[in-house]
């Protein structure tokens, strides 16, 4: 019976623990989704993250410093994290790619200085808020040389 009692309790706690995401993922996993590659779209060649998501740089932010999106400004404009060494895919200087500590103490991706983030309402492939001025900003796509798109 204790045993069943620990097992139920794993199972309740384990999911909760993990986050959005899947609970283990294995290597080749991890390595997709931590890279960076360029997609054409009606603005040109413009960043995505692995699973095709378009990556935006905010104007409120300083090339080179730290995020200044917490808060509703990051429920809306998620952060892209790292858990690991990005990879340039295609179109994608690795060199231009490093990375910022937030204050959670968390690292987030940049590209040429520039902290990256997501919409919160776009699926794969979806560019919907290109030039989108929120949260004391713009929000604009990223070329394969760094610069954003005004």
């Amino acid at each position: 019976m204790k045993t069943l009692l620990v097992v139920l309790a794993a199972a309740l706690v384990l999911p909760a623990s993990g986050g959005a995401g899947p609970a283990r993922t294995d290597s080749a996993d991890m390595e997709l989704q931590l890279a960076l590659k360029v997609r054409n779209t009606r603005y040109g060649p413009i960043l995505f993250d692995a699973k095709d998501r378009v990556l935006y740089g905010f104007t409120r932010d300083k090339r080179g410093g730290k995020s200044t999106c917490y808060g509703a400004c990051a429920r809306a404009w998620p952060v892209y994290f790292s858990k690991g060494k990005v990879k340039a895919m295609r179109g994608v200087k690795q060199s231009l790619i490093s990375t910022v500590r937030r204050r959670s103490g968390r690292l987030q991706v940049t590209y040429n200085g520039w902290p990256l983030y997501y919409y919160a309402h776009e699926g794969p492939r979806e560019v919907k808020c290109q030039n989108q001025n929120e949260f004391g900003g713009l929000w604009l796509v990223i070329k394969p040389n760094g610069r954003l798109v005004r």
